[in-house]
């Protein structure tokens, strides 16, 4: 099978060429090195892209599926969905403020956060999750504090049992990680349990990083030299990871949470 090709232009290019096979009717033009605009709505390759770069040999199948979801009649049978059926689909996700460069923010279920990120919310079918838009959220007569209530509550709900990797060093640092690879592994912040569970065996205050969507990383604020070298791990994988968050690291205390330009 063909590879994808590297070099972003070309990569979105080869990208319309595969969707104008799967969907011959459906309007497609290029619109910027990582864009495409489908029948007047953009879609923001970075993502795809970086999916592909984790296994090269598999691009042209990885695009082909993403595609295949994005355009699954389960997706468009959502904007149609009752309350009493989406409410426990519920799901918070953290992500970057970057994404409203290419979305309205007032079209978008979301919450402002801390680091530059912002908290948006999805329905989490059995093969996507689908963001909720604010229409939906009228239609349903919820506010977004309500939204996001149930969206905690739903993610404490999901997996209550996690499975964190615990390291240590000889200095004294600490870390504990956590990769669910569910899709939801850096909305764990976001948990009210989150501080009683780990500040025990973190010392106390504890930063946490979430350079993707799919991971945690907790650890214990000292010694320095431990933390700059978590620091520099985390600004690669922030880099390479598809659906990346931040590289800044969030600071938690028993009284919340708060961003850090730096440890």
């Amino acid at each position: 099978m063909p590879h994808m090709p590297d070099e972003p232009e070309a990569f979105a290019e080869q990208v319309a060429v595969i969707l104008g096979r799967m969907m011959p009717d459906l309007p497609i033009e290029t619109a910027g090195i990582t864009e495409l605009l489908i029948d007047g709505r953009r879609l923001d390759l970075e993502n795809l892209r970086r999916l592909v770069a984790t296994d090269p040999s598999r691009g042209v199948e990885i695009v082909e599926q993403y595609l295949d979801h994005l355009f699954d009649e389960e997706a468009l049978s959502t904007a149609a969905m009752p309350w009493s059926l989406a409410r426990a689909r519920v799901m918070p996700r953290i992500q970057p403020d970057s994404i409203f460069d290419h979305l309205a923010p007032e079209q978008v279920a979301h919450l402002p956060y801390v680091n530059d990120t912002s908290i948006v919310y999805v329905l989490d079918m059995p093969q996507m999750t689908v963001s909720i838009t604010t229409e939906q959220m009228l239609r349903w007569g919820v506010d977004v504090e309500e939204l996001d209530q149930i969206a905690r509550e739903n993610l404490r709900r999901y997996a209550p049992e996690l499975n964190f990797r615990v390291v240590t060093t000889d200095d004294g640092g600490r870390a504990m990680i956590l990769t669910e690879q569910d899709g939801y592994d850096a909305s764990r912040l976001l948990l009210t349990g989150l501080f009683l569970d780990l500040a025990p065996r973190l010392g106390g205050d504890f930063f946490v990083a979430t350079p993707s969507r799919d991971m945690l990383l907790a650890m214990s604020t000292a010694p320095e030299p431990f933390i700059s070298k978590l620091q520099g791990r985390i600004d690669i994988d922030f880099a390479r990871l598809p659906y990346p968050i931040t590289n800044r690291l969030f600071y938690v205390t028993r009284d919340g949470v708060a961003g850090t330009q730096a440890a």
